[in-house]
């Protein structure tokens, strides 16, 4: 699943963050079945497994999060600075670099062979609590994705008058099955955490209640997310020729109405604005709104709001009774209800963060 995941033509960059995580998951259900079937009986597999970071989660949730919005916005890249949410993935290294210490040891003499009880032991009990961490930075991440399907939805419902975006439910399945999965590992992490519980549990259950569902992730978003690649360019393609039709007369009124409620009745400063209440003011159909914004301003809702609300902040920044006012109370009383959507907004519009905006610019007399 990860390799027609990855050689996959349609959503390239998504469906390739999706392979790598169903990879990582694939190689530590691997690394366990390998070992009640003595895979790994020989010397040699037994050390590359011991080596090897076969068992490493921690990219897990950082993974689902970029890959729903890879999804989402098909130009995102991870960039440098978002590469640093895959640096905890050193608490799954931690075993590796220990083991291969140990051996490095040995070579030199530094310590012997004796104490590899004690290192094992170690390890042992390190990769018991290391489940916290991993726990929590997978349900961690498992939010922000919710966070961004949510966004991504009620975004696209007061742009398309109430329509959801192509694959929507896919990634709402998606994160459903990852909080599934994180109750049955909070449920089985909780007593193999206590030192009196952990053995009982394994001697009872092993680790069957957390290895078998991640099989069945493995297959379910391995098959539905290929067939979601290829779902949503079909859905697209069949959207793409619905345009409504307007006269000049009414494109012209729409624009005009358009302009005299932003510039004369401020509704931009309204931060729950959307598209049905601008229709109710300017007296017009709300899907001919949406029609004359994005087919002949070229513009989103969102992108024609904030475009307002952007010159607002840049012309109130620059009062001197604005001084001792901070950046997001400024941004706030120009209708932005998101510091991280004004912050992303702004410098999208103006090239430079609002901070640097201030100190650039002289304040009025």
């Amino acid at each position: 699943m990860s390799g027609l995941l990855y050689t996959s033509k349609k959503q390239r960059y998504a469906n390739r963050l999706l392979a790598t995580f169903i990879l990582f998951m694939t190689i530590a259900s691997l690394k366990l079945y390998g070992e009640y079937k003595n895979w790994f009986g020989s010397d040699i597999l037994r050390f590359i497994s011991d080596v090897l970071p076969m068992i490493t989660v921690m990219p897990f949730g950082p993974l689902i999060y970029f890959y729903v919005r890879s999804y989402l916005d098909p130009g995102f890249k991870i960039n440098k600075r978002q590469k640093l949410h895959f640096l905890p993935v050193i608490i799954d290294l931690v075993p590796t670099v220990i083991i291969i210490g140990f051996i490095i040891g040995l070579i030199f003499k530094i310590y012997k062979p004796a104490e590899g009880s004690a290192v094992g032991n170690f390890i042992d009990t390190y990769n018991v609590y290391a489940d916290i961490p991993r726990w929590i930075s997978v349900s961690f991440y498992v939010w922000l994705a919710f966070k961004n399907i949510k966004a991504a939805k009620a975004k696209h419902i007061n742009e398309a008058a109430g329509q959801l975006p192509a694959g929507i439910k896919w990634l709402q399945q998606l994160t459903g099955v990852m909080v599934v999965f994180q109750c049955i590992w909070f449920v089985f992490l909780v007593p193999y955490v206590i030192p009196q519980f952990s053995n009982k549990l394994l001697d009872a259950v092993d680790w069957y209640p957390l290895y078998i569902p991640m099989a069945v992730i493995v297959y379910f978003l391995g098959i539905k997310g290929y067939m979601a690649s290829h779902s949503i360019i079909a859905q697209v393609k069949k959207a793409a020729p619905l345009q409504t039709a307007l006269s000049p007369v009414t494109i012209k009124q729409a624009v005009e109405l358009l302009q005299n409620a932003m510039q004369h009745d401020k509704l931009f400063l309204n931060p729950n604005l959307n598209v049905e209440l601008v229709a109710l003011h300017i007296n017009l159909p709300q899907k001919t709104v949406s029609a004359v914004l994005n087919q002949h301003l070229n513009k989103s809702f969102n992108e024609y709001i904030n475009s307002y609300r952007v010159e607002a902040f840049k012309q109130k920044v620059l009062l001197p009774e604005m001084d001792n006012f901070t950046i997001a109370g400024i941004a706030t009383e120009c209708g932005f209800n998101s510091q991280a959507t004004f912050q992303r907004t702004f410098k999208q519009v103006t090239g430079m963060s609002p901070t640097e905006f201030r100190k650039r610019e002289p304040v009025m007399a």
